[in-house]
C-alpha cells in the first residue's frame, strides 16, 4: 500500500470515528447534561493522549518545548470550549444527522474570517458560501418562515470551530508540538467547564456510569484516537485533499444517525444535506494554476 493511499485511508477513519460521535453526543445527554458530559469527555480525551506523548517525545532531543505547545494549547482549548460547549447544548434540540451538516459549515466560515483578517479566499467560495446558505434554508427552515433554536445554535458552534481552526493555524509550526497542544487544548476544556457544571447542572457519578460508553467514545476515540490518525494521515495527503476527506464526517453522521438513533430526514431536509455538502466540496476545491488558500485542522 502506497504512503499516500494509507494516509487517505486513515483521514477516511478519522472521518467516520468523527460521524459517530454525534450519535455518541446524542446519546449521551440522555443521561448526563451539556457542561458535565464535555468536561468530563474532554478530560478523557487528554489523558488518552498522554501516553502517545510519552511514546513521541521519548529520548527526542529536538522535540519542540512544551512551554511553546502548552500556552498554545491553552488558547485553542479556551475557543474550542466554547464551540463545543454551543454543539453540545444545540444537539440536544437538532437530529445528530443535521447538527453534523451544520456544524460542516465551517469549512466555509473559515474563509470568509480569512478575508476578514485581510486574508484573500479563492473566489469560488462565494458560491460555496452561497450554496451552503440554501442548503441551510433547505434543512432548518420549517413552515412560517422559523429556524429551530438548536439549528442556530449549531450554526453558531460552526463559526467558533472555524475560529479554532484559526487559532491552530496561528500557532502550527511556530515550534510546537500538535499532539500537546491538541492534549492540553482537552484538559482546557474539561477544565473550564467544570465550574459551569457544578454551578448549573448536577452532575453525579451515577449519571456518568450510565453514559460510560458515549463518554470513553467521545473522550478516547473522537478526541485521542481521531486526532493521532489526522495528524498521521497529513503527512502524506495533500491538505485540500485531506479536508475533503474529513469533511465526510458530516455524511456519517447522517448515515450513523440513520443507522444507530433510527432518525429520518424529510425530502427538504435531504435536498439542504446535498446543497451543504457540495458547498463543503465546492469550498475545498482548488483552481489550477493557484495555490491553495489554507490548510485546515479539525479537532
Amino acid at each position: 500500500m502506497s504512503p499516500k493511499l494509507k494516509g487517505s485511508l486513515l483521514l477516511l477513519l478519522t472521518a467516520v470515528v468523527w460521524g459517530a460521535s454525534f450519535v455518541s453526543q446524542s446519546k449521551g445527554l440522555d443521561h448526563m447534561q451539556p457542561f458535565s458530559f464535555n468536561g468530563l469527555r474532554s478530560v478523557i480525551g487528554g489523558i488518552s493522549l498522554l501516553p502517545v506523548i510519552a511514546v513521541l517525545r521519548h529520548g527526542k532531543t529536538d522535540a519542540p518545548p512544551l512551554k511553546n505547545s502548552v500556552f498554545a494549547g491553552v488558547c485553542c482549548g479556551t475557543v474550542l470550549f466554547i464551540a463545543s460547549s454551543i454543539q453540545q447544548h444545540g444537539i440536544q434540540y437538532t437530529t445528530a444527522g443535521k447538527a453534523g451538516f451544520i456544524t460542516a459549515l465551517y469549512i466555509i466560515i473559515v474563509p470568509i474570517l480569512q478575508l476578514l483578517l485581510r486574508q484573500r479566499p479563492p473566489g469560488q467560495i462565494w458560491i460555496s458560501a452561497a450554496t451552503a446558505i440554501a442548503g441551510f434554508w433547505f434543512l432548518s427552515v420549517k413552515e412560517g418562515f422559523t429556524v429551530g433554536q438548536g439549528d442556530l445554535l449549531m450554526l453558531c458552534c460552526a463559526v467558533f470551530f472555524a475560529m479554532h481552526i484559526i487559532v491552530i493555524d496561528r500557532f502550527n509550526g511556530k515550534n510546537t508540538d500538535p499532539i500537546v497542544m491538541s492534549c492540553t487544548q482537552f484538559f482546557t476544556v474539561g477544565l473550564l467547564s467544570a465550574p459551569f457544571a457544578f454551578l448549573t447542572e448536577q452532575p453525579s457519578l451515577s449519571a456518568a456510569a450510565q453514559s460510560w460508553l458515549p463518554l470513553l467514545y467521545s473522550g478516547a476515540a473522537a478526541c485521542g484516537v481521531a486526532y493521532t490518525l489526522q495528524i498521521v494521515g497529513q503527512k502524506t495527503t495533500p491538505p485540500a485533499a485531506a479536508t475533503l476527506i474529513m469533511s465526510l464526517e458530516s455524511v456519517f453522521a447522517v448515515l450513523f444517525g440513520w443507522i444507530l438513533l433510527g432518525e429520518q430526514l424529510s425530502l427538504r431536509e435531504l435536498i439542504g444535506c446535498g446543497l451543504v455538502f457540495a458547498a463543503v466540496i465546492g469550498a475545498q476545491i482548488e483552481i489550477p494554476g493557484r495555490k491553495a488558500n489554507e490548510d485546515t485542522v479539525h479537532t
